[in-house]
Parts: structure tokens; C-alpha cells; sequence
């Protein structure tokens, strides 16, 4: 049982049922045919060779096979890893690198996030998936989107651009353009392939429009003998182990990268996960998730492979072909294999423009822009951070931009404890309780007293704009007496805050007015009473209920409702 705790695949091959095997087999066919090309196109969006995006893809699904707890999730290269990745390796080795560089830097880089994934499962650390708020998430991927879209357009042109950085490939784009050095074969080619991506995914998104794209295009160069760049031979055979190196001055940027990569792979991971168990009526293991996607990374780190991450459209295409297990990415992983014992020649004239044509289908369904409209209509200060993410990645680069995105969702957070939504309650015509006086003008009040919500813990970043709305109450509101705090929403008192607190009830007390708490939390009163604000605050003035605290504001001074004038 332990065992099968943790390393799912035990129990997999337990309660494996033989009816679903027809069924893996042909989804696990099904999804070799998008795994190949995927995963050549986006080893080269990390400016990777080709062939690690088979080798990777191969290793991380045998790897999720045995110690991932999904049924259904499908792991491999990812488009909005590509460009952090690459980012990595320019920092590290600049542009001219060669490619055995490029490798071992990249399996170094998939060793840290591999290990840091692991130590969060172990850990359990997957609120660091929330470091990412879905505003912030969403101007990070359009700004991904945008950066990918660019960076891919020159190869689908047929021309190369040097540029670093979204305004520099910008204008290596336009200067390609307007030198007459777009190769109009590769133009034909790679829109051709993104016109069929598109319309198949759209219109028929059962058919592996990638597939056809793939052949069609190859079709096309051997048959007509197009000038466009091809992918090449591919070496024959597996990869041979290998340890990840890189050199100590690196490891600095690459701890880095390898962070802003983890975080990415673990908001998509969840967010996956969460969506496809929802579909099937699993539940999601969070934690195993991270363990199985890092013993993934740790492992496709020894055979020339590269950062990966769950995959929602490989996914949702094993999904639609009838998967049942991950029996299916097993199958996917052999079929790689196979290719490339068997027929590593089969893709040497995939056309480059065509390889640049899937990358940028996947970076058209990364870009959300009705998601930024809806954060238009429902809320603009989240449409704002989803803006400041985007120009984020867009002006100051991939890695900068994801630490600007999760700044920016830190700070979201602790701007909505700093100033949180405070109200005066009332007592509203025909409804029940007490209610906020700003949405309910007309509701009732007693003469000298104070009903205050106060909707946040009370910390030291908001117990001064506490302390002073209640010092505004005792300067501006005739003959106060009692100032009831509905406590209900104070889910803690820090240290700060109880200083405050015993400073603000001396004083009020010296103004005539007692200080009183209604519905306070137990583990808070408890906190009450260890920071000993009971030897100022009157332990008499804390009520179960408002109901119980206005009652007895009632009998001690006899007043009663009136509507305000």
C-alpha cells in the first residue's frame, strides 16, 4: 500500500482493466502523431536541436507513467516553457552556443526544476501554484503568446532574425521584410500548415490537424522540390545517458530559470489537473502531481532532455481518442522509440516553416483575449494587472516578465489586506441582521453607538487605517458610546496589531467610548487573551452574537432604533 502511495504506476498495472487496452493502444497511436512534431517544434523554440523534443517527450511519459497519479494527463515540451528556456541559455551562453552546450545546460535546467518539484510534493507545497493569479496569469500567457508569435514569424518567412528581445525581433522582422528577403516557397508552405492546423482545430478538432500538416508539407518539399529549410536526418537510435553539466558560474541564472519554470509547470499542472478530474470524476492529488511531473524532469535531466510540463492539448486529444490510462503515453513513449531504431530519415524533409507554423498555432490558443475583456467588464483593477504582466514579458523579457507577474499577484493580494472593505451596519427594513449603510442608506441606527465591519485579519500592514477610521468615529460621530466591532471577518490579531488595539481602547476609554467585539473567532480570542489585551480591553464587552452586543448596548443606555436624517 505504501508503495503504491507513492508510485501510482504499482497500483495502475493492479487495476488495470484488459477492455480498456484496445483503446490506449489506438489514443496512444493517435497521440504519437501530435507528440512528434510538438515536440521537434518546440525543442527549437528553446533553441534546442530538434531531436531532444522526441528524446524528452519519450522519457517524461514513461517517467509519469510509473510515479504520476493521473489517469488521463499527458506531459511533454510545452509552449509557454520554450521561450523561458531559451531565455535561460542565452543568458548562460549567449546565441553562438553549440548545440552540446545548449544540451547540457538544458538538462541541468530540467535536474533543478525536476528536484524542486520534488522537494514541493514531498513538502507539500502547492500554494506556490497560487504565486500566479489568474489576471496575472492571463497577461503573462498573451505576453508569451506575443513573444512567440514573433520570434516564429521570421522562420515562417523563410529568413532568420537575430534579434534579443521582443522590440529587437520586431524590428529584425520588419527590416527582413522591407530587405525583400522573405522566400516565398516558405511562406506557402508554413501558411498552408497554420491554415490546416487552425481550421482542423476549429472546425474539427477530432482530426490531428497537425499530423496532416506535417505530411502534407513534407509531401510537398520531397515531391516539388520547394527551397525551404528542412528539419534534416535525425540520429538513428535512443539517447545515451548522459549527466546534465554546466559550469558554476551558470548555476546562479539557472536556479533562476529553473524557478520561474517550476512555478509556471505547477499553475498549468494544477490548473490541468483540475479540469481533465473534473471531466472524469477524479480526484486531484496535488502534491504526487508535482512528484510525478519532477521525477519527469529528473529523468528526462539524464538523456539529453529539457523542462517539461502537462500538456492541455495533448491531453485533450488522448482524452477524445479514447485514453483510459497511461497506458496511452506509454504507447506515444514506444512509438518515439521506434521512429527512431527504425525510420530516423521519415521526417528529414519536414520543412522548418512548417515546424514554425505549429508553434505558432499553440501560441494563438495561449493568447486569451476574451479573458482580457472579461477582466474589462468585471473588474478593472485586475484587467490593469493582467495589462502590467503582459508588458511585462513584452518589454522586459520572458524570465523578468514572470517575475514581474508574480510580484504584481503577491502584491494584489496584500494590497487587498492593506485597505480592505470596511462598513457601518444598519438595521435594513424586511431583512434580517444587520446590514452595510452604504448599499442600505435608509437603514436604522442607535444614537450613540457604532456597528463597524472590518473585512481582513488585523495585521500590521491595515491596524492604522483601523485605528484611524475609529478615531473618525470618535471625532465625528455625536455623543458615541459604543463602538461594536463585527469580528466575524478578523480571522487574526498579529502582535502589531494587539499594541495597537491596547493603545486604541486607552483611548477611546478616556473619550467616554468602550470598545466592544461581537462574533469573534475562537482561535482569535484566544489570541486576545494570550497577548493579555483583556486587562484593558473589558472582557465583559465580548458578545457571542451582534444580536447579544446590541442588546446590551440597548439595556445599559435604553436607546433605540431611528432612521437616519
Amino acid at each position: 500500500m505504501e508503495l503504491s502511495r507513492w508510485v501510482p504506476g504499482v497500483q495502475a498495472v493492479r487495476t488495470y482493466q484488459p477492455a480498456w487496452l484496445p483503446r490506449d493502444l489506438v489514443a496512444g497511436i493517435v497521440l504519437t502523431t501530435l507528440l512528434v512534431p510538438q515536440g521537434m517544434a518546440y525543442a527549437e523554440l528553446a533553441g534546442l536541436p530538434p531531436i531532444t523534443g522526441l528524446y524528452t517527450s519519450m522519457v517524461c511519459l514513461l517517467a509519469y507513467a510509473v510515479f504520476g497519479p493521473s489517469r488521463v494527463l499527458v506531459l511533454g515540451p510545452d509552449s509557454s516553457l520554450g521561450p523561458m528556456i531559451a531565455t535561460v541559455l542565452v543568458g548562460a551562453i549567449g546565441v553562438g552556443a553549440t548545440p552540446e552546450e545548449s544540451v547540457g545546460l538544458a538538462a541541468t535546467l530540467a535536474l533543478m526544476v525536476g528536484v524542486m518539484l520534488l522537494v514541493a510534493g514531498f513538502a507539500k507545497l502547492g500554494f506556490l501554484a497560487d504565486l500566479l493569479s489568474h489576471p496575472t496569469q492571463v497577461g503573462y500567457l498573451n505576453g508569451i503568446a506575443l513573444t512567440i508569435l514573433i520570434g516564429q514569424l521570421p522562420k515562417l518567412l523563410g529568413f532568420s532574425a537575430d534579434g534579443d528581445g521582443l522590440l529587437a525581433e520586431t524590428a529584425d522582422l520588419v527590416r527582413g521584410i522591407a530587405d525583400g528577403r522573405v522566400v516565398m516557397e516558405a511562406v506557402a508552405v508554413g501558411g498552408f500548415g497554420l491554415a490546416v492546423i487552425v481550421v482542423l482545430s476549429r472546425l474539427l478538432p477530432k482530426v490531428p490537424g497537425v499530423l496532416i500538416a506535417v505530411v502534407l508539407s513534407t509531401l510537398a518539399v520531397s515531391v516539388f522540390d520547394l527551397a525551404v529549410q528542412v528539419v534534416g536526418p535525425l540520429p538513428q537510435g535512443l539517447p545515451a545517458p548522459a549527466l546534465p553539466s554546466a559550469s558554476l558560474e551558470d548555476l546562479g541564472l539557472l536556479a533562476v530559470g529553473a524557478f520561474g519554470i517550476t512555478v509556471v509547470s505547477l499553475t498549468d499542472t494544477i490548473s490541468t489537473a483540475s479540469a481533465f478530474a473534473a471531466r472524469t470524476g477524479q480526484e486531484v492529488r496535488g502534491n504526487q502531481e508535482m512528484i510525478g511531473i519532477g521525477a519527469a524532469n529528473v529523468a528526462a535531466s539524464f538523456l539529453q532532455g529539457f523542462p517539461v510540463s502537462t500538456s492541455g492539448s495533448r491531453t485533450a486529444v488522448a482524452q477524445q481518442a479514447g485514453a483510459r490510462s497511461q497506458l496511452t503515453g506509454v504507447v506515444g513513449a514506444v512509438a518515439i522509440g521506434v521512429l527512431l531504431l527504425v525510420a530516423p530519415d521519415l521526417l528529414k524533409n519536414l520543412p522548418q516553416p512548417t515546424l514554425a507554423a505549429v508553434v505558432i498555432a499553440a501560441a494563438l490558443s495561449l493568447a486569451d483575449l476574451p479573458a482580457m475583456a472579461s477582466l474589462w467588464r468585471r473588474r478593472r483593477v485586475e484587467f490593469w494587472l493582467a495589462v502590467a504582466a503582459f508588458l511585462g514579458v513584452a518589454v522586459l523579457g520572458v524570465l523578468p516578465g514572470m517575475g514581474v507577474a508574480v510580484i504584481l499577484s503577491v502584491l494584489n493580494v496584500f494590497r487587498r489586506v492593506w485597505w480592505p472593505y470596511q462598513a457601518v451596519l444598519g438595521r435594513a427594513d424586511g431583512l434580517n441582521g444587520f446590514h452595510d449603510t452604504s448599499v442600505h442608506p435608509s437603514a436604522a441606527l442607535l444614537p450613540g453607538l457604532v456597528l463597524f465591519r472590518f473585512d481582513a485579519p488585523l495585521i500590521f500592514a491595515n491596524v492604522r487605517v483601523f485605528r484611524e477610521r475609529l478615531r473618525a468615529f470618535a471625532r465625528d460621530v455625536p455623543d458615541l458610546r459604543w463602538i461594536i466591532i463585527a469580528a466575524e471577518p478578523i480571522t487574526d490579531v498579529d502582535t502589531t496589531a494587539a499594541d495597537v488595539l491596547d493603545e486604541l481602547d486607552r483611548e477611546l476609554n478616556a473619550a467616554g467610548i468602550s470598545l466592544v467585539f461581537a462574533e469573534m473567532k475562537h482561535p482569535v480570542h484566544e489570541k486576545i487573551d494570550r497577548y493579555r489585551l483583556t486587562r484593558v480591553i473589558d472582557p465583559a464587552h465580548f458578545f457571542p452574537t451582534i444580536d447579544d452586543a446590541v442588546a446590551a448596548y440597548r439595556r445599559e443606555t435604553g436607546a433605540t432604533w431611528h432612521q437616519p436624517s
